[in-house]
This record gives C-alpha cells, sequence and structure tokens, in this order.
C-alpha cells in the first residue's frame, strides 16, 4: 500500500508503518487512538473527479485508490454505498431553508450507515488471514458485520447489551453469527470484546480502536460531495455517539481538500442526545476527553449512547476544525422528528438518524443556521431497525389507526367522523 504513509497517534503524534501495529499506539494502550496518513500525489495520479464520472462501480469501491486496501484486494458482494442524496424541497420550505438534502444511509445492506466500515473490516481481515472477526455494538455495527461477513462466509462473533433492539439482535441471529448478549451496557460490551479479541487472537472492528473503521465512513462524504457535483455543502448534520462518523466525515472532507476536489470545508454539526451527551459537554465547558470521566448514558437512540465514546478524540477535532457545534436534543425531539422526517421527505428514519433532523430544527430555532445556506442531513439507519420507537413517536404526534368492521357503511361512518 504505497499509498499510505504511515498510523499516527493522536495523542503523542508518533508515527508507525502499517504493517507495525494492528489497532493503537502502544505507549497510550486503548486509549492510543491512530489515523491513516496518505500520500496523495500516487492517489492523485490513479484517480480524479473526470475518472469518477466515467465510473460504473457505484460502490464504495468506486474510492479504491482513496482507501486503506490494496488495489486487487477480494472485496465483498454486497452493494454498499452510493446512497441516494434527496434534495428535500419540501422540507426546506417547511424549516424556512432554500437547499435541503437528505442523505439516506438506511438504504445500504443491512440497513444502517455502518456497513460502510464493516465493509473495510472485512477486507482488512481477510487481509490478515484471520480466522474470526469481533465487535461490540449497540446493534448497527453488530449487523453490518454479521450481514457483510455471511456474504462471504466469515466467522464472526458479536458482543451487544442484553438491551439492544429485538430487530437488530434477529439480524445477526439470522445471519448465523455468534451472539453475546452482555449483561450490561454498550461500554462492558466493548471491554469484554477487547479482551476476547486480545485473548483469542480475533480480529477487531471495533470503532475508536481499528483506525480503518473510520476510514470506510469517510465515503459518505465523498458521495455527498459528489452528488453535489464537487460542491460541498455549507453545513452537514449527522447523529453522535462513539464518534467515529463525524469523525470519519471530517477525515474524508479533509481527503478532498488535499486532493483539490473540493474548495472549502462544511461546518460538521454533532448531534447528541441529551441523556448521552458526552461530546457535547466536553465542547460546550472546554473540557479535556483523555481525562473526562465516563457518564451514565440513557436515551432511546440506542444506537448513540455511549457512557464514554470510544473515539471521541477525533470527534472533538471534526467539530472544532470546522467551525462546526455539538448540540443535544431531547427523547421527545428525536421521536418527533422520526414522523417529521418520514412525511416531509419519505424516509423512515430509527431514533438515531432522526436525532440528525431534530438538531437542525434546534439549531434553525437558536439561529445557528441562515436560510441560504445548503444543508445536509445523514440518516444513518432505517425505522425498521426499532419499530417500537417509531410506534411510540405516531403516538407522541397523535396518529393512530382506525378500526372499522369488514362492510362499506361502517368505512363510510368512520370516514364522515373522523376523516
Amino acid at each position: 500500500m504505497d499509498h499510505i504513509l504511515c498510523l499516527k497517534c493522536l495523542i503523542c503524534g508518533k508515527t508507525y508503518r502499517p504493517d507495525e501495529i494492528d489497532y493503537v499506539c502502544p505507549d497510550h494502550g486503548n486509549e492510543g487512538i491512530v489515523d491513516v496518513q496518505y500520500d496523495y500525489e500516487p492517489i492523485g495520479q490513479r484517480l480524479n473527479r473526470d475518472e469518477l464520472r466515467r465510473s460504473t462501480d457505484f460502490t464504495i469501491w468506486r474510492y479504491k485508490p482513496l482507501l486503506p486496501i490494496e488495489p486487487d484486494a477480494p472485496v465483498p458482494p454486497l452493494t454498499v454505498g452510493w446512497t441516494p442524496l434527496y434534495h428535500t424541497e419540501r422540507l426546506a420550505t417547511e424549516l424556512g431553508m432554500r437547499h435541503l438534502w437528505v442523505k439516506d444511509d438506511g438504504r445500504l445492506p443491512t440497513a444502517s450507515f455502518k456497513d460502510r466500515a464493516s465493509a473495510i473490516a472485512v477486507v482488512k481481515a481477510q487481509e490478515k488471514g484471520v480466522k474470526i472477526i469481533t465487535t461490540a455494538s449497540t446493534g448497527n455495527a453488530a449487523a453490518a458485520l454479521s450481514g457483510l461477513c455471511a456474504s462471504v462466509k466469515q466467522p464472526n462473533v458479536i458482543f451487544v447489551p442484553e438491551t439492544a433492539p429485538q430487530a437488530k439482535i434477529a439480524q445477526l441471529l439470522t445471519f448465523g453469527s455468534t451472539v453475546m448478549l452482555v449483561k450490561g451496557s454498550y461500554d462492558d460490551a466493548f471491554e469484554l470484546c477487547l479482551q476476547a479479541a486480545q485473548t483469542y487472537g480475533w480480529y477487531n472492528r471495533n470503532t475508536g480502536y481499528n483506525p480503518y473503521m473510520s476510514e470506510g465512513k469517510k465515503t459518505v462524504s465523498f458521495e455527498i460531495c459528489e452528488q453535489l457535483g464537487w460542491q460541498a455543502p455549507d453545513r452537514i448534520f449527522v447523529s453522535v455517539g462513539d464518534g467515529c462518523i463525524i469523525g470519519g466525515i471530517h477525515k474524508g472532507l479533509k481527503d478532498l481538500l488535499a486532493l483539490g476536489w473540493i474548495e472549502r470545508m462544511p461546518k460538521l454539526m454533532g448531534i447528541q442526545a441529551e441523556g448521552s451527551a458526552y461530546l457535547y459537554q466536553a465542547w460546550r465547558n472546554g473540557e479535556d476527553v483523555l481525562t473526562k470521566p465516563p457518564i451514565a448514558a440513557q436515551t432511546i437512540a440506542d444506537s448513540i449512547s455511549a457512557g464514554l465514546p470510544r473515539d471521541r478524540l477525533k470527534a472533538m477535532a471534526a467539530v472544532k476544525e470546522t467551525g462546526g457545534a455539538y448540540l443535544t436534543v431531547s427523547d421527545d425531539e428525536i421521536l418527533t422528528a422520526i414522523p417529521a422526517l418520514a412525511r416531509g421527505c419519505g424516509v423512515f428514519a430509527e431514533p438515531a438518524g432522526a436525532a440528525a433532523y431534530a438538531g437542525l430544527v434546534k439549531a434553525i430555532g437558536q439561529g445557528l443556521v441562515s436560510p441560504e445556506e445548503r444543508i445536509v442531513v445523514i440518516n444513518t439507519g432505517s425505522g425498521l431497525k426499532d419499530v417500537a420507537s417509531a410506534m411510540k413517536a405516531v403516538d407522541l404526534v397523535g396518529t393512530r389507526p382506525y378500526r372499522v368492521a369488514p362492510n362499506l357503511d361502517d368505512l363510510k361512518q368512520v370516514i364522515k367522523e373522523e376523516l
């Protein structure tokens, strides 16, 4: 991989060859998150915007020269990437905005953004010849890894909190994963997964530990900018839990700036649930995330519930370096956003995905966004991931089904009284 210069520790700045370490800087243990540093000259010689315009590969692999894999590396057969970017004129009008797009990653194979990282994990694991891949997750990363592994018959072991939504657990079991329901929080599952991977030599897909996961997630930045004709938006709103997604978005945008494919950096707006607002608190109070202790996280948006965000260094940099902001939204605001987004543009989001839209609504209310700005909201997961929350959402906004007898007279009566 001659296009990779090194892996750089985000704490001490020490650099390593890709073959020297697998995950973190040994001087800082599990906290020593490293970042993949690229040599953009050979990348620019292999890939440019004209070639992308002619490409018929509408997956993340169209950007292969910008990914930490070999040019001839075999990739999973599932179609990952190039999700729709909807120009939502009606929602924009309702919010007093002129330009609003929704990027719907609920359309990925296992219905969440996490497929982007898991696709890279499968390639890297096969590159190393390991027998088992493992991860800890509140559900979406687990389902993503499970589905991608199933597509290539790769054994995997998944650690999830026993409180994860049943729909997400069902995905794992259906794909044939070995599932460990951990009697504790996501953070407990994460720690147990780390110990198991180190004990048994499994390939560890965990975000905030495996440096290559944000490299998969950065592909959403490539797609957004390409779909907008390489005119970067003014702001991107995304929900934040562990911090890997917003860190990956930032990394992708930095790649594009380095290549000269976009002219400016969008402001990144990280949206956290009020009950899981570690990064918001650190950003607002100027706290050091290396010393800030974990919080007790509790939110209906399980996908962004993290008491100690594992990719917190990249997540903080993403907002600070782009002039963005962190905002929090309540569980009720998240639930209200689910039908608002669905009815406004036809995108059915799980709570974590809807949180990004709820954050936009709040930002507009606080005067943080100008009407002429070009805004992208990322839906990170399908509403089918958490139907129970969707039912709470429609109940909250007063929507209910009507019960009728199987005859026209009864139907007419209901229509007369209710519609």
